[in-house]
């Protein structure tokens, strides 16, 4: 079997290489490629490998771009650092992804499937309505600010200067890297769907933190950690057991 591998950072690809060569040292790596240009030339100069490993980031744009520029037959998985909910759309017509960093279970899994799959390459084709909906989550617009009323003012929050959200009883608070305190109107639920989930983190039902609000982060009781942010060390935030897993992908995007 022949794969390729589209990748622009170095030592991604070269895991990727080691996991897919431990999975089977048979299998040919044609080639590691960092660019969208650089794949287009490979594609319109090479024939077809049997499979593509294709980040969906790289160095100058979308991979899906190398779809509009040239023709490609073969199966791809693709990988990335994006959270599970933003892929469902690959998850028709054999599409398959992996999410980073890749674990040596879920890529024998993908591989496994396209070899159990029944493709046929000259008729193999990626609907366009699949990578409309997967551009659309990857161009949504999050909130980027909040409007507060403060007494007969109004304070602008821009996101970049919150370090979390928590709720009390049935109150919800940000809390600002200067140490205030305001009251907003939506609730926990509701921010997970407004905010880029590569700033924040829902790690427990009452709070959601910032990324760049984090200092320290220690093992706690029941293989849970508990986080140190900026403004509340002396508050015992927990990553509830349940999210430990994804809250460690989430810190290595």
């Amino acid at each position: 079997m022949t794969c390729l591998i589209i990748e622009d950072e170095k030592v991604a690809a070269e895991r990727l290489k080691n996991l897919i060569l431990k999975y089977d040292h048979r299998i040919e790596i044609l080639g590691i490629i960092q660019s969208v240009k650089n794949a287009v030339v490979w594609f319109n100069n090479h024939s077809s490998p049997d499979l593509v490993f294709m980040d969906i980031q790289l160095a100058d744009g979308l991979s899906f771009e190398i779809f509009e520029k040239t023709v490609i037959t073969t199966p791809v998985i693709f990988t990335t650092a994006f959270e599970e909910y933003t892929l469902r759309a690959f998850k028709v017509n054999s599409i398959d992804y992996l999410l980073k960093p890749i674990d040596s279970d879920d890529l024998k899994n993908a591989i496994d499937k396209f070899k159990n799959s029944p493709f046929n390459q000259s008729a193999f084709r990626y609907p366009q309505q699949i990578f409309d909906r997967v551009l659309k989550s990857f161009t949504k617009e999050y909130k980027s600010k909040f409007v507060i009323k403060v007494g007969e003012h109004i304070r602008i929050i821009p996101v970049e200067d919150v370090c979390c959200f928590y709720s009390v009883e049935k109150g919800t608070f940000l809390q600002t890297t200067g140490n205030r305190n305001y009251d907003i109107s939506h609730s926990l639920d509701q921010l997970t769907d407004l905010l880029d989930p590569a700033m924040f983190f829902r790690v427990n039902r009452q709070y959601m933190v910032a990324f760049s609000s984090i200092k320290d982060i220690v093992q706690y009781s029941g293989s849970r950690l508990r986080l140190k942010i900026l403004n509340n060390e002396d508050k015992e935030i927990i990553v509830s057991r349940e999210k430990v897993q994804d809250f460690r992908k989430w810190l290595e995007h």
